[in-house]
């Protein structure tokens, strides 16, 4: 064994380490994990209770990231990145909510957030038995996968049926050795309260994201509105403000180095259980394409829109979540390479299977694991660069694209005899389908999607021979008609560029569909039997690989024993650690907090470095209020601490010892951009906007300290 093999033992196997801050946990694990020796200054039970009311009661899931409660008249603190695409759907060029902020001083002033959700955790439970029944028997896994998602399908409509406003979700943990019950109350009409202007809330844009020192306010406050009988109801004028039975309260002491800190949020997904097999994969394929293709998206879109505002907050949301998704994969490559992540999986895997061939029984259950997942990779290896460029062509070209595949694909799904549809598919996905048409228009921009429509069908042309989409290729081989042609003659003969036409197609067959000749229509069509053989062969994929990953989780428990977390996967979790700095070099130190004169150091007077004048007034007059940091001498704007976040935990309240509300969790830093394969206790950071500076914006920037007083919060 080489001399490194126990520091890859130790890496590898993060789950059994000792590190407090280590893990994103189930609400029902925190009692384990002697929090109170850490630091906790309240009772576990504070924290989550089934039984009472507790701090997770306070805690929403908000669209894409997560928000809390602050007041009890449902008004919600979250990120301004979170809110991001709320502003961006409700500026014109007139209003400019991104570039202007916006408060609202009454109810009555306060906008709707359009298509945002929120939704609030009512009940969790462990329904394992109940769901692992419906499999029990059946030795095909593809089949096995089926029969338990018409099962989840039959629990979750069950639940779904009592009322209108009930969400319910049956989660798999540990790639389906467990599953949970998750019931949420959700909330359809979202309101923005206050927002700063993005020269605050997404200071540094994507130059510092990611990165620390940091100096963005990144915050916003939106609000939950209910019907007067208090049910989650669409946007109305007569809809009063939610009451929530918790609400988190603002920290009145200061934070310092050191102090105990603990999240509570929505992470998104963590691929900490996966082989050296699906590690190689996405550093050789999916992140290398993934940062070429969206980086030529964000080029043509910059192309197209300069000089032209209304394009700009067209694509303004589409831009950002590019830009960030590509950031954090290029993050991605740089610390697999760097740390030979692959290497020293495989290493890992050495040491294990060396286990594994130990004994004649282990080797009779786990000989295989390994060599199977790959087998499996192999098949959609065959297919990967066709699949790549159809993703591209339905997902980020032209929203009339999009629709018409939306359309298509559920009238399909209802043509089928039922229990030929996949599990889950009702009349209700079409209801929710039709409810969110207009959301797919709302970056709608004529120029964009033309440019990036024929990019994707160039795209599609290039592919070479047996990887080629067959059903497409009377586009390529008209001789009356160019691929810039056609698009032109798609964009002006289709009316799908309506939405209120394209709810009305829901009522066709779908031979009453291809019978209207759409161009886009058509397309989707001719690609209906490729992409129902590509989805058999996906749902295979993920079937059996999802069985195989469970077996090797059933492997690392019988070799070392429990204690694992569940990989994240959207649902509530909870993690803790310290506030604390780090060293991203040799000889560099980075502190744990930044303040305002570090805005005025970064300003050039340019995006993204453009500071407001007022903010920059505020700090030379040193009008701090009352929310300068005493060992500082300036207001904290952000601090470092060792929580384990990841996507979807943007805009999780940070709490301190004794549950209150210290800031708003927004980022992790570049260096642990691998966090999602791995912890890393040296170098992985949350970086969170303190709560100071979130009172000092909203009190001395905004004018809006009406905001603080609902809070309880005036210093």
């Amino acid at each position: 064994m080489k001399k490194y093999s126990l520091t890859i033992l130790i890496s590898c196997l993060f789950f059994f380490s000792s590190f407090a801050q280590e893990g994103m946990w189930l609400l029902d694990q925190i009692g384990d994990l002697d929090l109170n020796k850490k630091g906790l200054e309240i009772d576990v039970s504070e924290i989550y209770n089934p039984d009472q009311p507790a701090l997770y009661n306070a805690i929403v899931q908000l669209g894409g990231g997560t928000s809390s409660f602050v007041s009890a008249q449902g008004l919600m603190l979250t990120n301004h990145h979170v809110a991001y695409t709320a502003l961006q759907r409700a500026s014109t060029t007139e209003t400019d909510y991104i570039a202007n902020g916006f408060v609202a001083r009454e109810y009555a002033d306060e906008i709707q957030a359009p298509g945002y959700q929120a939704r609030l955790l009512q009940e969790m439970k462990d329904v394992t038995d109940e769901v692992l029944s419906a499999g029990k028997g059946i030795d095909d896994a593809t089949e096995r996968d089926k029969k338990i998602n018409q099962k989840i399908a039959a629990m979750t409509d069950k639940l779904e049926k009592k009322s209108e406003d009930i969400d319910a979700v049956v989660a798999a943990m540990y790639n389906g050795k467990q599953y949970f019950l998750f019931v949420y109350k959700v909330f359809k009409d979202i309101r923005i309260v206050y927002a700063p202007p993005v020269s605050i809330g997404e200071y540094g844009g994507d130059i510092d994201n990611w990165m620390w020192p940091r100096h963005t306010g990144d915050f916003s406050f939106m609000r939950v509105y209910v019907s007067p009988e208090g049910n989650g109801a669409e946007y109305n004028e007569s809809n009063v403000p939610y009451k929530p039975k918790v609400w988190l309260k603002v920290a009145k002491d200061n934070l310092k180095p050191g102090d105990f800190t603990f999240i509570i949020g929505y992470p998104g997904y963590t691929t900490r259980y996966r082989t050296s097999n699906s590690a190689a994969w996405n550093l050789k394929y999916n992140y290398p394409y993934t940062i070429k293709n969206f980086g030529a998206i964000i080029d043509l879109m910059e192309k197209i829109t300069k000089d032209d505002h209304e394009g700009q907050l067209k694509v303004a949301g589409l831009k950002k979540g590019l830009a960030n998704t590509m950031k954090n994969y290029q993050g991605k490559v740089d610390g697999m390479k760097k740390t030979k992540f692959v290497q020293k999986k495989r290493e890992f895997e050495a040491v294990f299977m060396n286990w594994v061939n130990s004994t004649p029984e282990t080797k009779a259950k786990y000989e295989n694991i390994l060599t199977d997942i790959t087998a499996q990779y192999d098949i959609i290896l065959k297919t990967k660069d066709r699949d790549n460029v159809m993703g591209t062509l339905r997902g980020l070209s032209c929203a009339q694209l999009g629709v018409a595949g939306q359309v298509y694909l559920n009238v399909k799904e209802r043509e089928k005899p039922k229990k030929e549809q996949r599990p889950g598919f009702s009349e209700k996905t079409i209801e929710r389908a039709i409810e969110n048409m207009e959301y797919a228009y709302m970056r709608y921009y004529e120029p964009v999607d033309k440019a990036m429509f024929e990019r994707s069908l160039n795209k599609v042309n290039k592919l070479p021979q047996g990887q080629r989409i067959e059903p497409l290729e009377y586009i390529f081989t008209s001789k009356s008609m160019s691929i810039h042609d056609f698009v032109n003659d798609a964009f002006e003969t289709s009316r799908l560029d309506d939405p209120e036409y394209v709810i009305s197609l829901y009522e066709l067959s779908s031979k009453e569909l291809e019978a209207l000749n759409d161009p886009f229509i058509n397309m989707i069509a001719a690609l209906y039997p490729m992409m129902e053989e590509s989805n058999l062969i996906y749902e295979e994929f993920a079937a059996n690989v999802t069985d195989l990953r469970k077996q090797y989780i059933d492997a690392l428990y019988e070799w070392k024993g429990s204690g694992l977390y569940p990989d994240a996967n959207g649902t509530i979790r909870f993690t803790s650690g310290p506030v604390k700095g780090y060293s991203p070099a040799n000889a560099v130190w980075y502190r744990p907090f930044t303040s305002l004169a570090g805005v005025l150091e970064k300003d050039t007077g340019e995006e993204p470095f453009d500071a407001p004048e007022k903010l920059i007034k505020l700090y030379e007059n040193k009008d701090f209020g009352s929310y300068m940091d005493p060992e500082l001498k300036d207001v904290p704007i952000a601090f470092l601490h060792q929580c384990d976040i990841t996507g979807g935990n943007s805009g999780s309240p940070v709490l301190n010892a004794k549950g209150e509300l210290i800031g708003c969790a927004f980022d992790g830093n570049y260096e642990a951009m691998i966090s999602d394969w791995q912890y890393d206790a040296v170098l992985q950071r949350t970086i969170s906007v303190d709560i100071r500076y979130v009172m000092f914006v909203t009190e001395k920037f905004g004018n809006a300290s009406f905001v603080l007083e609902e809070m309880g919060a005036i210093r």
